[in-house]
């Protein structure tokens, strides 16, 4: 399949160019702990917020990123395995974290359903034009917040208003930014696949 027909073929996210192979299977596998390790890596560009005990990190990004170019399913896949990998001991959650009891775990939850639904999105063409990434992103960041700061109030016995102070406030500009990259380069990414095609 040509990757000009692929462009045009609804329902395509950017690792679906991958040329078509018998190996199918390990190509999914080896995409799917790409976006893992992606994710692990990106966690460790973590800066503390004072008065948080949540870093601002480069995790939500990834899982975002991974689930647009991976798809809902090797999204899910991917930050579920990021999930259970850094419950298990690997040190690669934000500030080299591991385990699950921490008061941002909750954010790893929403990482993990947010990958899964921008990836759905991007399915339907949500990751082809800026204002429909930036669409996408903002429900993928609205996703991580709704299950990470409840989460993160319950883990600390922090007041939902603390918690929202605390745990969401100080991100709002970082996510901002994050967005705006997205909707440059995937797009782009697109627009480059096309004229190649």
């Amino acid at each position: 399949m040509s990757t000009a027909s692929v462009t045009s073929r609804p329902g395509a996210v950017l690792a679906d160019l991958l040329p078509a192979s018998r190996a199918k299977n390990a190509v999914d596998t080896a995409l799917v702990v790409g976006g893992a390790a992606l994710t692990g890596i990106a966690a460790q560009i973590a800066v503390p917020v004072p008065g948080s005990p949540v870093p601002v990190s480069g995790q939500t990004f990834a899982a975002l990123l991974v689930g647009t170019a991976l798809g809902a399913r090797r999204g899910f896949l991917s930050l579920a395995l990021y999930a259970l990998v850094g419950m298990a001991g690997m040190p690669w959650f934000a500030e080299g974290a591991s385990g699950y009891a921490m008061p941002s775990f909750g954010y790893i939850l929403g990482m993990l359903l947010a990958a899964t639904v921008v990836g759905a999105l991007a399915r339907r063409g949500a990751d082809r034009s800026m204002l429909r990434t930036a669409g996408a992103m903002v429900l993928g960041s609205v996703i991580i917040y709704a299950v990470g700061v409840p989460y993160l109030a319950l883990a600390t016995g922090m007041s939902f208003s603390a918690a929202i102070a605390a745990g969401l406030v100080p991100f709002l500009i970082g996510d901002a930014l994050k967005a705006a990259l997205a909707m440059g380069a995937l797009p782009t990414a697109w627009k480059l696949i096309g004229r190649r095609g």
